[in-house]
């Protein structure tokens, strides 16, 4: 079943007909909408939105008249195969969410997984999307990184937030501006309150800023400052020297001995 898309050819200048565009849109600023998005969507078939009022005004924006049909988590199980369907046919079809890149904690992997299994090709642009800025601009390390999205509000919530106890790489979770001080006060007393972290938002609009600290410093800031907009939350990660540091090494084992004595001074990564 995978090997059929896996290993089928693509290349970037193929003829514009019976392909599935994912086009991002911008996060904020409509300057970041690219030249060749702009083009996919004036010539694709049909153009699937996310909320097709939200898109319109983008659209009439760059004079794009393309048909609009709303495709969104509510809806994307039934009309997956109707949109196969007027591919396989030769059509091409583009698809936007609101803002950012689709698929990236918007609709979206459903739409090209069972493109690809379809045999449809498949392609991403380039283009917006607010946590690799916001996590460029925090100051923690990016040459490796786990990106969670959002936790869920309920029902494992507590689970996946322990799952990050021991992660030495910086973590990345959106969050709305309602729930933002509960989280990072349940990250302060999950990670310890000295755990370094960074809350973005707004990214690439007018009032974009990046406050920087530990847990505690940066939950007390906005206990007294009003969280707005969209937020990203940028966690640093632990030292590897300090996550799950081995069991009490004997005299039989050498090897283990060396290494369970190597520890960093410094809790945090730098």
């Amino acid at each position: 079943m995978f090997s059929r898309f896996f290993f089928r050819k693509v290349t970037v200048n193929s003829y514009f007909c019976n392909m599935l565009y994912i086009v991002p849109t911008p996060v904020g600023n409509m300057e970041d909408m690219t030249m060749r998005a702009i083009r996919v969507l004036k010539e694709a078939d049909l153009i699937l939105a996310e909320d097709t009022r939200t898109s319109g005004v983008l659209l009439a924006h760059f004079d794009i008249h393309t048909p609009l049909l709303s495709h969104h988590k509510y809806n994307e199980h039934e009309t997956v195969n109707t949109v196969l369907a007027r591919l396989q046919a030769g059509e091409t079809i583009a698809l936007i969410s609101d803002a950012g890149t689709p698929g990236i904690s918007d609709p979206g992997f459903l739409l090209a997984r069972e493109a690809a299994r379809a045999g449809i090709e498949v392609q991403t642009l380039p283009g917006p999307t607010a946590f690799v800025p916001a996590l460029v601009s925090s100051g923690l390390p990016c040459n490796r990184f786990v990106f969670e999205g959002f936790l869920p509000q309920k029902k494992g919530r507590q689970t996946r937030i322990d799952l990050f106890r021991n992660e030495v790489r910086t973590v990345v979770f959106y969050e709305s501006p309602r729930r933002l001080v509960r989280t990072l006060e349940q990250f302060a007393e999950a990670y310890g309150s000295d755990r370094p972290v960074c809350v973005s938002r707004e990214i690439s609009k007018l009032h974009e800023e990046h406050i920087r600290g530990t847990l505690a410093e940066v939950t007390q800031h906005f206990r007294t400052h009003e969280p707005l907009g969209e937020i990203v939350i940028l966690l640093g990660g632990v030292a590897e020297a300090e996550a799950d540091e081995p069991e009490q090494a004997t005299s039989s084992d050498p090897l283990s001995l060396i290494m369970g004595t190597a520890k960093s001074k410094n809790k945090y990564k730098n």
